[in-house]
């Protein structure tokens, strides 16, 4: 069975046409799937009924069910958890700002990354998400906020560039212009430093940003806090940043988790002006969210500012993340670990 929501337009041409049709009606499909974001062949109105029936035979129509969506009282962050066809679990998070909305999906279902901070790789990773996987939850949220959505960040459960081939073919069909047509400068892609593969997304030289989850100044306190650390060095990492800026000229953002006593004194601050500093990048300060299986605690509101005052003295552009959704179990992995959780105590 063919994955037709996975396939590029030049792909869907190619099996159009294989099955004895006329091409322009890849591009009446092409544009029911990904412009329409219609969630069945039914609502095709202009699709003849013997391609329905052989769309029924041949390929899969993937969809997505909403087994749950927690909204926030505090600022209408929606959090997602959507079921695959296979049943596995995955989470989107919708956040609506004043003029403009964004999403962050997930690109596995878990995550084999090992974080300490992370709900999302408790139990490991299941799999990978497919493109249309990938898809639908943007496609979904889009269809129930029915407001545009402005970006979208790949940076929910899983690590992207650990599904390399589905996260390009993701891409190629959100931003086909005849689909979705979201800008690739509207996308952000983040990781948590697989080197190999930031290389190779260089190469591609696309305009996305690219994210990566830094979390420490060195070796030594990454080590602590993210295996992938054991794995690629903090010099390989940042000789990897940099060629990706000298191939794309996008500016980087660094993803930095604010744990107390582990990585947030004015010492590492210091330190991670010092490794940064030269570069066009942005730091974004990420208060904790508290999870339950960790025993990391998040950084007081204090030493968070001190943090950003130490890295904007020494000329580091610098955020810190607004939190959203703390009051719904709003960090990766955590609403689909509490159903998991349920499931095993039915």
């Amino acid at each position: 069975m063919v994955d037709i929501k996975s396939l590029r337009r030049e792909e869907l041409y190619n099996f159009i046409e294989e099955k004895g049709e006329k091409r322009y009606r890849a591009d009446q499909l092409f544009s029911w799937m990904h412009e329409k974001l219609k969630e069945s062949t039914d609502e095709m109105s202009n699709i003849p009924k013997s391609l329905k029936e052989l769309i029924g035979r041949e390929a899969e129509f993937i969809t997505l069910k909403t087994v749950d969506c927690q909204v926030s009282s505090r600022d209408g962050t929606r959090k997602y958890l959507f079921a695959l066809p296979d049943g596995n679990l995955i989470e989107s998070v919708y956040m609506e700002y004043h003029d403009w909305s964004s999403i962050c999906i997930s690109s596995q279902a878990g995550c084999s990354m090992g974080c300490r901070f992370c709900a999302s790789t408790l139990g490991g990773c299941k799999r990978s998400l497919t493109a249309s996987e990938m898809l639908e939850q943007v496609y979904r949220v889009q269809r129930d906020s029915e407001k545009r959505l402005s970006n979208v960040v790949i940076m929910g459960s899983g690590e992207p560039l650990d599904n390399y081939d589905n996260l390009l073919r993701f891409l190629d069909i959100l931003t086909d212009e005849k689909g979705f047509n979201l800008g690739e400068r509207h996308i952000t892609v983040s990781t948590c430093g697989l080197v190999p593969e930031i290389r190779r997304l260089a190469d591609e030289k696309r305009a996305i940003t690219l994210a990566v989850s830094l979390h420490a100044p060195n070796d030594e306190v990454r080590k602590k806090l993210m295996p992938v650390a054991e794995r690629y060095s903090m010099k390989e990492i940042m000789d990897a940043v940099r060629y990706y800026y000298d191939k794309t000229g996008r500016r980087i953002t660094f993803e930095y988790a604010l744990s107390e006593g582990i990585n947030d004194s004015l010492s590492h601050a210091e330190e991670l002006s010092g490794l940064i500093k030269g570069m066009n990048c942005h730091v974004n300060l990420i208060p904790v969210n508290p999870v339950k299986e960790r025993k990391l605690k998040g950084s007081s509101p204090s030493a968070t500012a001190a943090f950003k005052s130490k890295l904007e003295k020494n000329g580091i552009n610098v955020t810190i993340r607004r939190e959203m959704g703390r009051d719904i179990d709003g960090a990766c992995g955590q609403l689909r670990r509490k159903h998991l959780e349920a499931d095993l105590h039915v």
